[in-house]
């Protein structure tokens, strides 16, 4: 159940609701026993009310603490609530006044935050206080019926105000959550096929780099002896050696991929300054983008902060720099920024490209939906799930030159 409408979140209204309570509840007898002149046990109700007051402070202390406020505990404070309404209503009229009807506010309350048996429970004790207060109550000394009368439209109309607010209120708070609820709902459910949709294509690259090995290895051992045997053909060596340098990229991209599963098995994360992180994922993604023109922005004073680098944040960096460079190419350039810098507890990664930039405003670019044809569209997805994964976050801008994409993670998960 959600925190906004457990038995906490219902404890916490009620003390709320028993603070303006008692403030109005000693108003009233004031104002029904001075203004009024009306001779009502004002002693007796004051001692309700301090009573009332008592049990506040006890309820205020309680919501304090950490350990959980179970159902039944929820439905013992309605009943202190319930039972010192109906004292104060017994001394009062019962069920001629026209507050009677406050007694139904509790099982508002409850229906929107406790199972069904606690509903019962608390109805069946205010049906309970009602039936009583029925036949058993002090009656009102009024002097005249003309003036009982009056009073009673004029609590009544006190009553549908008080009333009409707390439901109002709750009820707005209730839909609020429920709101709330359903768009936590749907984040998980999207998060859930996404990553179900990484974890397929995960275990297919896994058998595919499984296969690859070996042609690669026999292409490996094959090129060379081809280059011998052609060694007068200068355009066909030229050609071989570019196959073999390609080769050897592929080989190594599968000696990455099984290095990184380890890592991601092992959870052990890389010790590394924050420098030597940034300049070895520079070199790495120069290697496979040679065109690329990458500058390179760091702030002042985070060269040497000490790290522990997550498995797969190094990845969700390339990911986006080669976003970059392919959102760049629309707009026949090459130019893509990196910046980097500390801010507070956070460690901020902004990369940003000369395209056409990402489908909405400056303020609401959709990490889902670019301008860019090109790859298979898994970059943003894997870079934004180990973004979540490190319990950072990622968004998308669109800026005068293009887009950029800002990569946040708290320091705290990287502490090393």
């Amino acid at each position: 159940m959600s925190p906004r409408t457990g038995p906490r979140a219902l404890v916490r209204s009620l003390a709320w609701l028993r603070l303006y309570a008692i403030a109005g509840q000693s108003a009233a007898v004031l104002v029904v026993a001075q203004v009024l002149g009306l001779a009502i046990a004002e002693l007796y109700l004051f001692v309700g009310i301090g009573l009332l007051t008592v049990f506040a402070v006890v309820a205020c202390w309680r919501l304090q603490g950490t350990w959980p406020i179970g159902e039944w505990e929820a439905v013992g404070h309605i009943a202190v609530d319930t039972l010192v309404l109906s004292y104060l209503l017994y001394f009062t009229g019962g069920a001629s006044n026209p507050f009677i009807s406050l007694l139904l506010v509790p099982i508002a309350l409850s229906a929107a935050a406790l199972p069904r048996r606690g509903i019962m429970a608390v109805a069946t004790l205010s049906g309970l206080a009602y039936l009583v207060l029925l036949w058993i109550y002090v009656p009102l000394p009024m002097p005249r019926p003309v003036d009982s009368f009056r009073l009673h439209i004029a609590g009544m109309a006190t009553n549908f105000v008080i009333m009409a607010l707390i439901l109002g209120v709750f009820i707005n708070r209730l839909a609020s959550a429920l709101r709330e609820q359903q768009a936590e709902v749907q984040r998980i459910r999207e998060r859930a096929l996404r990553d179900e949709g990484i974890l397929a294509i995960a275990t297919q690259a896994a058998g595919a780099a499984h296969e690859m090995n070996t042609p690669l290895s026999t292409m490996r051992t094959l090129l060379p002896e081809v280059r011998r045997e052609h060694a007068d053909d200068t355009h066909l060596s030229e050609d071989l050696a570019l196959l073999e340098t390609q080769v050897e990229r592929c080989r190594a991209s599968l000696r990455e991929m099984v290095a990184f599963g380890k890592a991601q098995l092992s959870q052990t994360p890389e010790q590394s300054t924050l420098r030597d992180f940034l300049h070895g994922c520079l070199e790495r993604f120069r290697l496979l983008r040679p065109e690329a023109e990458v500058d390179f922005q760091p702030a002042e004073g985070i060269g040497d902060t000490k790290l522990a680098i997550q498995a797969g944040l190094r990845h969700a960096l390339l990911n986006l720099l080669n976003n970059a460079v392919d959102a760049s190419a629309q707009n026949n350039s090459q130019q893509v920024t990196l910046r980097a810098r500390i801010d507070g507890v956070w460690l901020e990664l902004t990369v940003g490209d000369r395209g056409p930039g990402f489908v909405g405003t400056e303020e609401l670019a959709d990490l889902g939906y670019t301008r860019k044809h090109t790859g298979l569209g898994l970059g943003l997805a894997l870079a934004e799930a180990t973004a979540e994964r490190l319990e950072g976050e990622l968004k998308a801008f669109n800026t005068a030159h293009g887009g950029e994409i800002r990569l946040r993670l708290p320091l705290s998960v990287m502490r090393p």
